[in-house]
């Protein structure tokens, strides 16, 4: 009972913050927030899932439910923090593509010229070189993760370091350009190539190249303590246990992971980030756009740090996310701009993040 009254608390803040919905659109989102209900319930963790709603340059409306602590009654809020995951990696891929429109990069270039160290991959002098394109759209060939026992460990400020570290245990599974392979490693590669050929930090470009011009005043790499109290607390779960430690070891930092699943945020503020991929903010040309979301040879279904879901009645663009503690998914229907967001403080239950953002999507848009 308890959830449901908060859900309904929010249905109540949300039409006073954003204005009225129409009662097809409040239908939906009851329907989606009953079936997040319900599957907290089922999941019985003390979890909580937390949601944003856009239509094209506006959240339409914001919503929590269950509890941001484990062992504490705490309900949570929309103002609670939840690492992104693989969400980063379309800030990396933005990134690039503006690099690309100032002509400090092009797409077809090889990596080596920016980062002269990923000569030290694995039969490296075995396949043509390592381009950008490749890297951004996981058809370079590499292994999903290195072969280096603690890569995914180690202080924020050496991340750096540790990618340096992990490209000489990172193998080929395929000719670059010949298949989709999802690679962090790759990703990681790519941010610190990026952030090489501007001269610049690659956490430093985010901020000053997305999360200023965006107003993201609630997305970080790193939480000061003030921050802390609002972290939905992390449950990585599985194998029928679940474990509070690992999540919050990665508080201090995350190895060689950074551009690839280093973001923390807040699905109100990542729904800036969102406005921006619909043109409404836009951070990039629509050639760039456009270039984001082709397939290049040897990919499937993903663009250049995109997802991309096409069927009859939808046409999804983004990504989803998942770290030690934490998945989410971002979700995006370009013909109506329409935008789900949801963020959820544990890894394994019920809900499908990616099936419940495409159902509400579609009936957001039949609501219409």
């Amino acid at each position: 009972m308890k959830i449901k009254f908060l859900f309904l608390t929010f249905i109540l803040f949300s039409q006073l913050s954003f204005g009225q919905l129409t009662a097809k659109t409040n239908a939906v989102i009851s329907l989606i927030g009953n079936q997040i209900n319900s599957d907290l319930q089922k999941d019985n963790l003390h979890g909580s899932i937390s949601v944003a709603i856009l239509k094209n340059d506006r959240v339409i409306w914001a919503g929590a439910f269950g509890h941001s602590q484990m062992e504490k009654d705490v309900p949570a809020d929309t103002n609670n923090i939840y690492r992104i995951g693989s969400i980063t990696k379309v800030f990396t891929a933005t990134l690039l593509m503006q690099m690309v429109e100032e002509g400090k990069i092009k797409l077809d270039d090889p990596v080596e010229n920016y980062l002269p160290e990923i000569k030290n991959l694995k039969d490296y002098d075995k396949y043509s070189k390592i381009t950008f394109r490749q890297l951004a759209s996981h058809t370079a060939g590499l292994k999903r993760e290195p072969e280096l026992r603690g890569a995914d460990v180690g202080p924020l400020d050496q991340w750096e370091q540790k990618v340096l570290a992990c490209i000489s245990k990172t193998s080929y599974n395929s000719k670059p350009g010949e298949q989709f392979l999802y690679s962090n490693i790759g990703f990681a590669m790519l941010g610190l190539a990026i952030s090489r050929a501007a001269g610049v930090p690659y956490m430093q470009m985010v901020q000053q190249r997305i999360l200023d011009p965006l107003h993201m005043t609630d997305t970080y790499f790193a939480l000061t303590d003030d921050k802390l109290s609002r972290l939905a607390q992390g449950m990585s779960n599985g194998n029928g246990g679940v474990n509070i430690d690992l999540p919050a070891r990665e508080l201090k930092g995350r190895g060689y992971r950074v551009p690839n699943g280093g973001i923390y945020s807040t699905p109100r503020d990542l729904a800036k980030f969102a406005m921006s991929l619909t043109g409404k903010l836009a951070l990039l040309s629509a050639k760039s756009w456009k270039q984001m979301q082709e397939v290049p040879p040897g990919g499937e279904k993903y663009g250049l740090g995109l997802m991309l879901y096409k069927s009859a009645d939808l046409d999804v663009i983004g990504h989803n996310g998942s770290v030690p503690g934490y998945t989410s998914e971002m979700g995006i229907d370009q013909p109506s701009g329409y935008a789900v967001i949801l963020m959820r403080n544990y890894n394994i239950g019920s809900t499908n993040l990616t099936s419940i953002a495409h159902l509400a999507l579609k009936a957001l848009k039949q609501a219409d």
